[in-house]
């Protein structure tokens, strides 16, 4: 496929090597307005902002990915092959499994359980175990470490299923599961099968374990700041 895609109006050479993203198009304006010097927009086809600028000298993108796996799937597999991105950092949220991980918690997702059947499409004989770039997650615990920020790294349940109507992800939570989210399993997928880097950290925006008041969605585009940083300390340069 040539450049622009369907999906993504911007030329190839546009996107920086790194690209955060978050779910909301919103959350990836403030963090364009917030933190990138001389940000340009590149992409707003059906509204999903993307931007690229420079944060401390270093080049970067951010770009939304909307919710769910189908959709991260479809940006994080355009930016890889097509535009030759070489890492992609999901800055979303995530619902805590645990009782000693908290609201505003950032938690690491070495990995990520699902119940997708995305990685079917690779017909093995067997099931793939999607995790993340040690590299990447080496960077940001060692970021969350120097900021002296709360923070677990682990297992993420990344399920389609936003209202389950059996309540069953809790189940993941008896196997060591930190949280769930929707979208970290197809983004480690494409980043492997395209031999390319990827990382997911959440900030805990609820929990199903303690009686924690939930974050509102203005606060999750807003707040979320400690996870945004600890991205773009963690995003390579294009050098």
């Amino acid at each position: 496929m040539s450049v622009p895609t369907p999906h993504i109006s911007a030329k190839k050479e546009d996107f920086a090597k790194t690209v955060l993203m978050p779910g909301d198009p919103q959350r990836s304006r403030f963090i364009a307005e917030n933190y990138l010097e001389n940000a340009v927009l590149v992409n707003d086809i059906r509204g999903v902002q993307g931007y690229t600028g420079y944060y401390k000298g270093k080049r970067v993108s951010v770009m939304a990915s909307g919710m769910g796996q189908p959709a991260i799937g479809i940006y994080s597999y355009e930016l890889f092959n097509f535009y030759d991105v070489s890492s992609i950092i999901r800055v979303g949220s995530c619902g805590s499994f645990r009782e000693d991980l908290h609201v505003h918690d950032i938690v690491l997702a070495m990995g990520a359980c699902t119940d997708s059947n995305f990685a079917a499409q690779y017909k093995m004989n067997g099931t793939f175990a999607p995790i993340a770039d040690f590299s990447l997650l080496k960077k940001a615990a060692a970021e969350c470490e120097r900021r002296g920020i709360r923070y677990q790294v682990g297992n993420m349940y990344s399920t389609d299923v936003f209202y389950n109507d059996t309540a069953s992800g809790i189940e993941w939570a008896k196997l060591g599961v930190l949280g769930v989210e929707m979208e970290s399993a197809a983004l480690y997928c494409n980043a492997a099968r395209a031999g390319k880097k990827a990382l997911c950290i959440c900030t805990v925006s609820d929990s199903f374990i303690t009686p924690e008041q939930n974050i509102s969605a203005e606060e999750r585009r807003t707040s979320f700041t400690k996870m945004m940083e600890i991205a773009l300390e963690t995003a390579e340069d294009d050098a």
